[in-house]
């Protein structure tokens, strides 16, 4: 019989003790896994929705709150803004582009962003079906809010007031659906896009069908901007700041902030998992010096039988290494079932969309410390495996 079936057989000799150290191990194992695959994914979204957005301008207020309303549409704005001083930004040398934007209204839970083309091919995220507004109260779908709503081409809807669904309805003012965009896992895919002026149209009703975007008196949320050389951010959101009613938040630096302050509570996590390992490995240690007490019999036979000192260590290790990788297995799939678990709840309240699976390459030190938390559990059994003596041990029989 070879040492690795061998190995397999001593190992389930005792199946609850087995039982017991590979789920201590999985559970560690599993918890580091979700751990590294959140921020996998999160880093993942996070770049997916920032890329390209140098600069937020809105409100005063909270900075992080800016951003997370405006570009990832997880809390609700600091306020309006004047869209002439939005306008203004455009003619600034420091800026290539600005793409205005207004909320306030969601169907379904979705929020409807009223915005220009060019939001679209910022995130180049083509067409599924039909073509992008060229009139108000027109409106292109999301991959995923044409999918949940069931809404297709032609369709008609009204919006409802606020941010979260359960608002008043604008039932006087329905949209019809004239585009479908291509599933991208942007933010893009959980909005409804539509020209500025048709939420304008919406919300005063007494410049409905007469909505100008290019009326001064009016308000937009934010606008989204884009340097037209580095240097200015050097200099250009603190002459936002300072010299007019706006404020400018920077995506890189607030979203940077915030992971700082998630990392806060990732680290009890860490902690958690770490105690979770270091409790399997003293119960592996445990187990395996306890099966070589009980063993003593089986070695001194597999000895006279002819089996060097290092065969028998092997097999010692072996059997550890068997209760390393099952762990790494289910530790694996503990931690990617918790992912999944996350993105679903996540998808539910049209946050922030996690992909189905993920490998990142961080996930490969998930088996190296499976591996190592095993075997060096077993080291100092292994060590006195090979001290033992042939003839102390049938002088014990």
């Amino acid at each position: 019989m070879n040492t690795l079936r061998l190995a397999w057989r001593y190992l389930w000799a005792r199946p609850l003790g087995a039982l017991l150290n590979l789920v201590l191990l999985a559970l560690g194992l599993g918890s580091i896994t979700f751990l590294l695959l959140v921020a996998h994914q999160l880093d993942s979204a996070f770049e997916r929705d920032l890329a390209g957005i140098d600069l937020v301008v809105g409100a005063k207020g909270s900075p992080l709150q800016l951003i997370l309303s405006g570009v990832l549409h997880l809390d609700v704005p600091t306020g309006n803004v004047p869209l002439a001083a939005v306008q203004a930004l455009q003619r600034n040398p420091l800026v290539a582009q600005v793409i205005p934007m207004s909320l306030g209204d969601s169907v379904g839970g979705f929020r409807v962003v009223g915005t220009s083309a060019d939001y679209v091919a910022h995130y180049q995220v083509p067409l599924a079906q039909g073509q992008l507004w060229s009139a108000p109260m027109q409106a292109v779908l999301g991959a995923d809010v044409a999918q949940r709503l069931g809404l297709g081409l032609g369709a008609q809807f009204a919006g409802s007031h606020g941010l979260s669904d359960g608002g008043a309805a604008h039932s006087a003012h329905r949209y019809r659906v004239v585009g479908i965009l291509a599933a991208s896992g942007t933010v893009l895919d959980r909005l409804v896009l539509t020209d500025l002026a048709s939420v304008w149209a919406v919300h005063e009703a007494a410049h409905a069908g007469a909505a100008d975007a290019h009326d001064d008196d009016r308000d937009v949320t934010l606008a989204l901007l884009r340097y037209r050389t580095p240097l200015a951010a050097m200099s250009l959101p603190r002459s936002i700041n300072t010299t007019t009613v706006m404020q400018a938040a920077s995506p890189a630096v607030e979203i940077t902030r915030m992971l700082h302050l998630l990392g806060l509570g990732t680290d009890v996590l860490h902690a958690f998992a770490a105690v979770l390992l270091l409790t399997a490995a003293l119960s592996v240690f445990v187990a395996l010096w306890s099966a070589v007490r009980e063993r003593r019999a089986d070695l001194a036979l597999l000895r006279m039988l002819g089996a060097p000192p290092w065969r028998i260590v092997a097999l010692l290790l072996t059997e550890a290494l068997w209760l390393g990788l099952l762990g790494a297995a289910l530790g694996l799939a503990l931690g990617q079932g918790f992912a999944l678990a996350l993105a679903h709840f996540l998808q539910l309240d049209h946050n922030l969309r996690l992909a189905a699976l993920a490998w990142p390459t961080t996930l490969a030190w998930v088996p190296v410390l499976a591996l190592g938390v095993s075997l060096g559990a077993a080291l100092l059994p292994a060590l006195g495996v090979y001290r033992l003596q042939v003839l102390a041990l049938l002088q014990e029989r």
